[in-house]
């Protein structure tokens, strides 16, 4: 090394000492100088602080995995969290704990002067925050935990790991782990002899279906229920269908969300909804097997949340052991 180098590798050291001194030196920088560790996830790979002291959460499903491995608000390292919806609705029910949280922007739009000035450690998007990951970047060490639609579970699970592993958690992730891991196990045994199903989405007076490898797809692609139709359409808002798609189709059972009510909105029960003349001759109908789903698990955690995909499994594993009576 010449005496150059050694003079300037010393200035370098005293700039940083003195930007420490005064408050000056970045976030970033910050954050350099403290232990990291490498995160992967769906917007590349980050280094982030080792057991981050303040993060700011934009990603309901992330939440849900946070209160499953029982990382507090009050006191605790979430230090700010979006509302549901420019009405500023509260978090769904699991969540309560984070309600007193400050707010952040919605999930769709960030509040960037707020998130700034809380100077975080740490921020975390996913789903319909993604799109805003790189402007976030730019202001500390951000991660995308937006879940893996091909393979829900396995991508639902590998983001407890993350989070477990940054606060540590790691004995709790793998006891909700193993259990989502059974409870499928046991599902998809009750499902090889349950006959086929149908799920579909009310909204507004109208409805939609989705089949396998769709936002919903888990149910038939994970779960085992067998698709009442082979194909639909897997764009996100699914397949518009009639009540005469579902005659026609009729499948053994129906499963259903009501996204007005998920998303507090006025509008028609899908109960009253679907209740006329062509769907009252489908099987599923007449049988009793409508299943009318957690519209907030479902819908607007995206069933990809630890906690929202243990009580989608086991409510569907009552549905079929009560029809199986």
């Amino acid at each position: 090394m010449t005496i150059k180098n050694i003079f300037q590798g010393r200035r370098a050291v005293l700039a940083v000492g003195a930007a420490l001194a005064f408050g000056a030196l970045p976030v970033h920088a910050q954050n350099a100088a403290q232990n990291t560790v490498q995160i992967k996830h769906a917007s590349g790979t980050t280094a982030v602080p080792a057991n981050p002291k303040k993060v700011i959460v934009l990603d309901a499903t992330t939440l849900d995995n946070l209160s499953a491995l029982d990382v507090n608000a009050a006191g605790g390292p979430v230090a700010g969290v979006p509302t549901m919806s420019t009405t500023a609705r509260p978090l769904p029910r699991h969540l309560a704990r984070y309600n007193s949280a400050p707010k952040m922007g919605t999930l769709f739009e960030p509040d960037y002067e707020k998130i700034h000035g809380a100077k975080p450690d740490l921020i975390i998007v996913g789903g319909r925050s993604q799109a805003k990951y790189a402007q976030l970047a730019k202001i500390a060490p951000t991660i995308d935990l937006t879940p893996d639609r091909s393979n829900l579970v396995a991508s639902a699970k590998n983001n407890v790991n993350t989070l477990a592993g940054l606060f540590g958690k790691q004995a709790r992730a793998k006891e909700l782990n193993d259990k989502l891991d059974s409870s499928i196990a046991a599902l998809k045994t009750q499902a090889a002899n349950a006959g086929t199903g149908l799920i579909v989405l009310t909204t507004g007076g109208k409805m939609s279906a989705y089949g396998p490898g769709s936002r919903f797809g888990v149910l038939h692609d994970t779960f085992g229920i067998k698709p009442a139709v082979a194909k639909l359409d897997t764009s996100n808002h699914g397949q518009a269908i009639s009540f005469e798609f579902i005659q026609k189709t009729n499948p053994d059972w129906l499963f259903v969300i009501d996204r007005d009510a998920a998303i507090g909105r006025e509008g028609t029960a899908a109960a009253k909804f679907l209740d006329n003349e062509l769907v009252r001759q489908s099987n599923a109908w007449k049988n009793k097997r409508v299943v009318y789903l957690d519209g907030l698990n479902w819908y607007t955690l995206g069933g990809a949340g630890i906690t929202a995909l243990q009580e989608n499994v086991d409510q569907l594993a009552r549905a079929l052991t009560s029809a199986g009576r």
